[in-house]
């Protein structure tokens, strides 16, 4: 897939912006805060119908707008796909395909793409909620109505949890609450969808994963991933539980998920909280068989972020018949030593478009240098453009 051009309506800093990419390797260059990163969001935000930097819609309207409008030409081979979203302060947002309304969560149908960011280094060194959202995100890309499913599971978990809460205010028992019934059964349907599309992606990143970590490190560290279920005992948002439930296979999760609820109801009640479920699941990482938070290095944490990342376009790649995902280096070799750098940039050139964002462009191995974009306070000016227009005037 190829983003042709890239259209914004009062998304962040940009009034207006329009950006013109190109086959193969595009460079985007500038100083910190002058937006980058912002062009860099608006098409993430196309394939995974969220942002890599804040977990709510709003930030990404900008100020004193309701607004903002996301609009992108992508190639798929010969056929061309306009694509557009409205990002809305509040109430649900809109989209657009090839001028029809259409649901927002086709979108990631049509727009294929894969975020390095200096951000990743959380899907590794951070809390629980950094590896679901990593994982969820490439769960809409890799299976589009996902997204439904999520949000669907989502909805209802504010909706039995604010009936926990109410039942606690009130002293309610677990005996008397006969309406969570009826939220368990939902919770129960759509989570369990959930943590077997999960499992099945842990499943199939092993080996991209491994692949992927030995050629940025160099080395064979064996890497490893797992995931560790709240219907299985473990809690990792309560208490760093997890190491003691990890799930290496899907066994009957439904009646796991329901017995694990009746045997937590009391609890829940008294917390008022939601105690079991994919929302309390983590994603656990290992290399040389030792966690990765609290043990691994620093390089070797990076090398693992990024390896997830390349794996999940690895994954992508072979299974979609849209071709590759567009890759997006988002600040990301300013973090890295000269050798991770070089690797990087190896690994990722021969994918159908790249996209890297710099503050100092000697940063960007030569391997990826190619067409550069320069970016001031939301002005875009394209060195292709300006030789070009000196060309004619010679």
């Amino acid at each position: 897939m190829i983003v042709e051009h890239l259209n914004l309506v009062d998304f962040r800093n940009y009034a207006t912006a329009d950006l013109t990419l190109h086959r193969g390797p595009n460079v985007l260059v500038g100083s910190n805060g002058q937006g980058k990163t912002n062009l860099a969001e608006a098409i993430v935000f196309l394939a995974t119908l969220g942002s890599h930097r804040v977990s709510s819609d709003a930030p990404m309207v900008r100020d004193d707008k309701d607004f903002a409008v996301v609009r992108a030409r992508l190639a798929h081979g010969k056929r061309t796909v306009l694509v557009e979203v409205q990002i809305n302060r509040q109430g649900s947002n809109r989209a657009r395909i090839n001028g029809s309304p259409s649901k927002t969560n086709e979108l990631p149908r049509y727009a294929h793409v894969v975020l390095f960011a200096p951000e990743d280094l959380q899907i590794v060194r951070g809390d629980p909620s950094s590896r679901r959202r990593f994982a969820d995100q490439l769960l809409i890309q890799r299976t589009p109505r996902m997204a439904g499913v999520i949000a669907d599971y989502d909805r209802v978990l504010r909706q039995r949890t604010a009936l926990l809460k109410s039942a606690r205010a009130r002293g309610v028992r677990g005996e008397g609450l006969s309406t969570l019934d009826v939220w368990d059964d939902k919770l129960v349907a759509l989570g369990s969808e959930i943590i077997h599309a999960r499992l099945r992606l842990a499943a199939d990143l092993r080996g991209p994963l491994t692949e992927a970590y030995a050629a940025i490190a160099g080395a064979d560290h064996q890497p490893e991933l797992e995931w560790a279920l709240s219907v299985r005992g473990a809690d990792p948002d309560a208490d760093d539980s997890a190491a003691d439930a990890p799930a290496s296979d899907e066994g009957d999760i439904p009646t796991m998920f329901r017995a694990a609820l009746q045997q937590r109801r009391a609890k829940e009640i008294e917390r008022g909280l939601t105690l079991v479920g994919p929302h309390r699941d983590d994603l656990l990482l290992r290399v040389r068989d030792l966690p990765v938070k609290g043990y691994a290095s620093h390089g070797e944490s990076w090398s693992v972020a990024l390896a997830l990342r390349l794996s999940s376009a690895e994954l992508l790649r072979s299974e979609s018949p849209a071709g590759d995902p567009v890759l997006i280096l988002d600040d990301v070799f300013a973090e890295l030593d000269a050798d991770r750098r070089r690797r990087l940039a190896a690994l990722t050139a021969g994918y159908e478009q790249v996209i890297v964002t710099a503050a100092v462009e000697a940063d960007i191995p030569e391997a990826l240098h190619r067409h550069v974009v320069r970016i001031s306070a939301g002005t875009i000016t394209d060195e292709r453009d300006t030789d070009e227009r000196e060309d004619a005037d010679d």
